[in-house]
C-alpha cells in the first residue's frame, strides 16, 4: 500500500547511524510495496529461509553496505533464528501500521483507526490505497471513510448512497457481480446494506441487488406511499435519477423490463384505462397498453381525434417511447383519417376547377395520412398491434375515399371538352411559367428536380422538411399535369417547347420533333437554351468543387431522380412504393441542400405525374368490365390506352389528340374513376396514367435559401403563483408562449430547485412540441420533490430553473429561473 512512503522518514533516521535494519512485518502488509522502496545505498533483500547467506554477505562480503532486511511471518525462536544476533545488535524495526496509515491519508482523529484495523486487507494495495486517499478529507467520519471505500471498489468518484448503488445497478442489469463481490470481501457489504435501510428504507433478512431491484419497483409501483410521511422520499428522488440520467437510464431500462415480469405487471394493467396510466413508464407493459388500446378505441371510433393527440403527446416522454414512435405515428394517422373521412358526408365537386381546389386544399390530406400509416404498418416490428385498425383503414380509404372521390371527380371529368383548368397551369407550361422567368435576363440559374411520381400530398411533406432547414424557405403550388399522365409524357411536358407530339407508336414522346427520352435526349433540347440535362445520382456523387464548376456553366439544369416510380412500376416492388417513397424524401432534401451548397439559390421540384396506391389487392370492382376497341390499339396500360379509331365505351373517358394538346393521329382512353384495365401479370395496386386527382395534380415547389438563420426553439415561460416553499414538494406551471411549426421548433429542458450549485429536489426533463393555436393547450405543469438535505436551506432564498443542454455537449445553460422562499417546518417529515 502507499502508506509504505510515510515509513520512508523513519528507515532514513535508522540508516543515517547504522547500516542493518532489520524490519519484521509479521502480517505481509507491506510485501507488496518492497519494490516501491528507494532508499540511497541501501540494498532490500528478504529473509526466506536463506538467513545464512544473508548473514554471510553483509558480513563477509559486503562488510561496509547498508542493507534493509525484510522479514514476514512468524520469526524463528531463540537460536532458530540465525540473525538473532545482528538484530539485538541493531534492533528490530516495527512500523505501528494502523498510525501511520491514518497519517498516510491524512486523517485527524485516532476514533477512526477501529475501520482502518478492521479492514486491513483493503490498504494491502496501494492502488486502492491511493485511489482512498484522493477522496478523503481530514475530519471524515466512520460512515463517510467506509462510503469512500465502496466507492473505491465500485471505481466511482462519488461516494453517495446514490452513486453507489447506481454502480450496483448497472452492473446487475449487465449480470456481473464482480464489484458486488469486491464489497464482500472487503467487509463492506453490511455498510452499503445498512445505508441502504437507513436512508432508502430497504429492510430484508437476506439482501441483495436483486431484491432490492424488485422492492424499488414495488414501492415505484405503489407512488412511493409509506406509514410514515416521507419515508421513502428518498429511494423516490434516486429512482427518478437512476431512470434519468444518462449513465443508468438504459440499465435501468433493463432492470424494469425483469422486474416487469418477476412483478407480474402486465396482468396488474390488463383492464386499466388509458387515462390511468398518464404519467406512468414505468415498465414497457404500460407503453403497449396504450398503444394497444388506443389502436382498438380509434378502430371502434370511440376516441376523438382531438383526444388521441393528446394522449399521444402526453406519451412522448416517456422512457419507452422511442420503440413505439413510429405505432403511436401510425396510430394518429389513422385517427386523424377517420376522422377526416367522418365529417365529409358527401364529395360534392361543383366544377372541374373546384375539384382541383379542394383536393390542394383539403383532400391531399388523406391520401397523405394513408401513406403515413401504411408505412408504419409494413415497416414496424410490432404491425400485429394494428391489424384490426388496418382492416378498417385500408376499407374506409379504398371504399369511402378512393371510390367515392374518383366518381365525383369523375362526373367533372367526363363534362370536359378540353383539358384545361382555369385556376391551374397546364404541365406542358411549366418552362415558360416557371424557370424562364427566372433566367430570362442572363443574370439568375435555376435547378429544376424531377422526382417520378412524386404526387402532391409527397411534394408537400417535403416542403415541411425543407422548410425545418435553417434559412431554407419553401412554397408548394400546383399544375394540371398531362393526358395520359405517364412518365414519358410527363417528362416532355416539363421540357421547353412549342409542340408536344406521340411517335407512330406512342414513344417516344417528340418535343418540337425531337425524341425525349432518355437524359441524353433531354439534354440536347436543353443545351438550346443553356441548360444541362443529368441524373440525381451522379450530382450526388460528385465533389462540392466540381457541382459548383458544372453549376457555372449552364444557365438551367433539369435533374432527374426516380425512386418512387422505380418501385411502384414493378410487380415485385410494387408494395413498397411507400417505403420507396420515404427514401426518396430523405434523398431530395439532401439533393436541395447539395445544391444550395454549390450556390444554386433558385430551385424547383416537380414531378411527371402522380399516382394511385392501394395496399390490399383489387376486387372484381376494381376494374373495367370491359376491355378497350379500336381499329389500332397501340398502346393498352392499366390507366390508359393509346390507339386509333377507338370505339366509345362508358367506362373510358376518351380524347381526341388535340383535346389534351398533342400532335398526334392517336386517341386517348382513360378508365373511368380508379378502375383499372384487366391486363396479364401482377402489379394493380400502384398506377397512373389516369385522370384522377392524385395522378394529375402536379406539384411544383419552389425552394429559396436565405441569407439569415430563420430557425429557432419555442419560448417557455414560467408563471409562479407563489413565491413561497411550504411543504416537501413545488408544483410550477408553465406556458408554451406560442404553438411549434416548421420554423419554430420544440424545446427541451430540464427543472430542478438550486441553492448555489447544490440540487435540491429531483429533476425532470420537459417537452415543449404542443403545435395548437389554442392557448389552453399550451400550458404544463412540473411537480418537484425537496430532499431531506434541503433543510439545511430553510429560511433561505431557493432557485427553481429551467436548463437547456448546450448542443454537442454534456453541459446545462440556465433558460429561465425562479426564486422562492423555502420556509417550512421540517417536523412534518417532508409530508407529501
Amino acid at each position: 500500500m502507499s502508506s509504505i512512503a510515510s515509513l520512508l522518514p523513519h528507515l532514513e533516521e535508522r540508516f543515517s547511524h547504522q547500516r542493518l535494519v532489520f524490519w519484521h512485518d509479521p502480517d505481509g502488509d507491506y510485501e507488496e510495496d518492497l519494490d516501491s522502496i528507494n532508499l540511497p545505498d541501501v540494498t532490500v533483500v528478504v529473509a526466506a529461509n536463506n538467513e545464512y547467506a544473508l548473514k554471510y554477505r553483509m558480513l563477509q562480503e559486503e562488510p561496509y553496505d547498508k542493507f534493509l532486511v525484510y522479514r514476514r511471518g512468524s520469526v524463528p525462536p531463540d537460536t532458530g533464528n540465525w540473525l538473532l544476533d545482528l538484530e539485538l545488535a541493531y534492533g528490530v524495526f516495527t512500523a505501528d501500521r494502523t498510525a501511520l496509515l491514518r497519517q498516510h491519508l491524512g486523517l485527524n482523529s485516532a476514533s477512526i483507526d477501529s475501520i482502518l484495523d478492521g479492514h486491513r486487507t483493503f490498504f494491502r494495495s496501494s492502488k486502492r490505497t491511493d485511489a482512498l486517499k484522493s477522496l478523503l478529507s481530514p475530519d471524515d467520519d466512520e460512515d463517510c471513510i467506509q462510503a469512500k471505500m465502496c466507492a473505491v471498489l465500485l471505481n466511482q468518484s462519488e461516494h453517495s448512497l446514490l452513486e453507489l448503488t447506481r454502480a450496483l445497478l448497472i452492473e446487475n442489469a449487465e449480470n456481473s457481480n464482480q464489484k458486488y463481490e469486491s464489497l464482500r470481501e472487503y467487509d463492506l457489504l453490511d455498510f452499503q446494506w445498512r445505508g441502504s435501510a437507513t436512508i432508502y428504507g430497504y429492510q430484508s433478512e437476506k439482501p441483495s441487488v436483486d431484491d432490492f431491484v424488485l422492492w424499488m419497483f414495488r414501492q415505484a409501483i405503489n407512488g412511493f406511499k409509506s406509514e410514515l410521511p416521507g419515508a421513502l422520499r428518498n429511494i423516490q428522488l434516486d429512482f427518478a435519477s437512476f431512470r434519468n440520467d444518462r449513465r443508468s437510464a438504459s440499465s435501468l431500462m433493463v432492470l424494469a423490463k425483469r422486474a416487469a415480469k418477476d412483478l407480474n405487471y402486465a396482468s396488474q394493467i390488463q383492464d386499466a384505462d388509458i387515462s390511468s396510466l398518464a404519467g406512468n413508464d414505468l415498465f414497457e407493459q404500460t407503453e403497449q397498453k396504450v398503444v394497444s388500446a388506443l389502436a382498438n378505441q380509434v378502430a371502434d371510433r370511440t376516441i376523438s381525434a382531438r383526444d388521441v393527440s393528446e394522449i399521444i403527446r402526453g406519451r412522448q416522454s416517456s422512457i419507452w417511447v422511442d420503440n413505439y414512435r413510429d405505432l403511436y405515428t401510425a396510430i394518429e394517422a389513422a385517427s386523424d383519417l377517420l376522422s377526416n373521412l367522418a365529417a365529409i358526408e358527401t364529395f360534392e365537386v361543383s366544377s372541374f376547377d373546384a375539384g382541383l381546389q379542394k383536393y390542394q386544399r383539403e383532400w391531399f390530406r388523406i391520401d397523405q395520412l394513408y401513406r403515413h400509416f401504411e408505412l408504419v404498418t409494413r415497416t414496424t416490428d410490432y404491425s400485429g398491434v394494428l391489424e384490426t385498425l388496418r382492416d378498417k383503414i385500408e376499407n374506409y380509404y379504398v371504399h369511402k375515399f378512393l371510390f367515392r372521390l374518383g366518381d365525383a371527380w369523375q362526373r367533372q371529368v367526363d363534362a370536359v371538352d378540353t383539358w384545361r383548368s382555369n385556376d391551374l397551369r397546364p404541365q406542358s407550361s411549366f418552362y415558360l411559367d416557371q424557370v424562364e422567368p427566372i433566367i430570362h435576363n442572363g443574370t439568375k440559374k435555376t435547378a429544376v428536380i424531377i422526382s417520378d411520381a412524386l404526387r402532391y400530398e409527397v411534394a408537400d411533406e417535403l416542403g415541411t422538411r425543407i422548410r425545418q432547414e435553417d434559412r431554407f424557405d419553401a412554397d408548394l403550388s400546383a399544375m394540371l399535369g398531362v393526358l395520359p399522365s405517364y412518365t414519358q409524357l410527363g417528362m416532355a411536358a416539363l421540357l421547353p417547347h412549342r409542340t408536344l407530339a406521340h411517335s407512330a407508336d406512342g414513344d417516344p414522346v417528340l418535343v418540337d420533333g425531337q425524341r425525349s427520352d432518355g437524359t441524353t435526349n433531354r439534354s440536347k433540347i436543353l443545351g438550346q437554351i443553356d441548360g444541362y440535362a443529368i441524373q440525381a445520382e451522379e450530382i450526388m456523387a460528385m465533389s462540392n468543387r466540381e457541382l459548383k464548376q458544372l453549376y457555372t456553366e449552364h444557365r438551367v439544369f433539369y435533374i432527374y431522380h426516380n425512386g418512387i416510380d422505380a418501385a411502384g412500376d414493378k410487380a415485385s416492388t410494387e408494395q413498397s412504393v411507400f417505403e420507396a417513397t420515404d427514401a426518396t424524401l430523405d434523398t431530395l432534401v439532401k439533393l436541395v441542400k447539395k445544391l444550395t451548397s454549390a450556390n444554386a439559390t433558385n430551385i424547383v421540384v416537380t414531378a411527371d405525374h402522380g399516382f394511385l396506391f392501394q395496399n390490399s389487392p383489387l376486387a372484381d370492382a376494381g376494374y373495367l368490365s370491359s376491355k378497350p376497341e379500336g381499329d389500332d390499339i397501340v398502346v393498352a396500360k392499366r390507366r390508359y390506352v393509346l390507339g386509333r379509331g377507338l370505339k366509345r365505351d362508358s367506362g373510358f373517358k376518351t380524347f381526341e389528340p388535340d383535346q389534351v394538346g398533342l400532335i398526334s393521329d392517336l386517341q386517348v382512353h382513360i378508365p373511368k374513376s380508379i378502375h383499372r384495365l384487366r391486363l396479364p401479370g401482377a402489379g394493380s395496386r400502384y398506377v397512373h396514367g389516369g385522370a384522377a386527382l392524385q395522378e394529375i395534380v402536379v406539384p411544383v415547389l419552389k425552394i429559396n435559401k436565405k441569407r439569415k438563420s430563420d430557425v429557432r426553439k419555442v419560448s417557455v415561460q414560467i408563471l409562479p403563483e407563489t413565491d413561497k416553499i411550504t411543504t416537501g414538494q413545488l408544483v410550477v406551471k408553465l406556458y408554451q408562449s406560442e404553438p411549434t411549426s416548421e420554423k419554430i421548433q420544440p424545446r427541451i429542458l430540464r427543472a430542478g430547485l438550486y441553492v448555489g450549485p447544490d440540487l435540491i429536489s429531483d429533476q425532470s426533463e420537459l417537452i415543449f412540441n404542443q403545435q395548437s393555436h389554442d392557448t389552453r393547450d399550451r400550458y404544463q405543469s412540473v411537480q418537484m420533490l425537496l430532499v431531506r438535505d434541503s433543510e439545511a436551506f430553510n429560511n433561505q432564498i431557493v432557485e427553481f430553473r429551467l436548463e437547456e443542454q448546450i448542443p454537442n455537449t454534456t453541459q446545462w445553460r440556465v433558460y429561465q429561473r425562479a426564486q422562492y422562499m423555502l420556509h417550512r417546518s421540517f417536523s412534518t417529515d417532508f409530508d407529501f
